[in-house]
C-alpha cells in the first residue's frame, strides 16, 4: 500500500511541475522580432526576421538562413532586393 501511495504521490508531483504557467502579458505584446517595427515592414517575404539582428560593423541587418546543407548568415533585404542597412551620419 506505502509503495502504491508513493507512486501516486511523486506522478502529481511530476505533473504539478507541468501545469500551465500563466501568460506574461508583457512579454505578448512585445514584438516576436529583435529588430526594429520599421525594418519588419519593409523587409521582403521568406526571411526568417526571429533571427535577424543588426551588424555593428557595417550596421546592416542580417538573418539566418537554414539551407538543406549548412545554416549561414545572409542580409536582409527589402521587399525591392536592397539590403537593409541604418544611415550613417557623415
Amino acid at each position: 500500500m506505502q509503495k502504491r501511495t508513493a507512486a501516486i504521490s511523486l506522478t502529481l508531483l511530476v505533473l504539478a511541475g507541468c501545469a500551465a504557467q500563466a501568460p506574461d502579458v508583457a512579454a505578448e505584446a512585445a514584438s516576436p522580432y529583435p529588430i526594429p517595427d520599421e525594418v519588419v515592414a519593409v523587409a521582403g517575404p521568406n526571411q526568417d526576421l526571429t533571427t535577424a539582428r543588426l551588424d555593428p560593423a557595417d550596421d546592416c541587418y542580417w538573418y539566418y538562413h537554414a539551407g538543406p546543407v549548412e545554416t549561414t548568415l545572409v542580409p536582409l533585404r527589402a521587399a525591392n532586393g536592397n539590403q537593409i542597412c541604418n544611415v550613417r551620419a557623415s
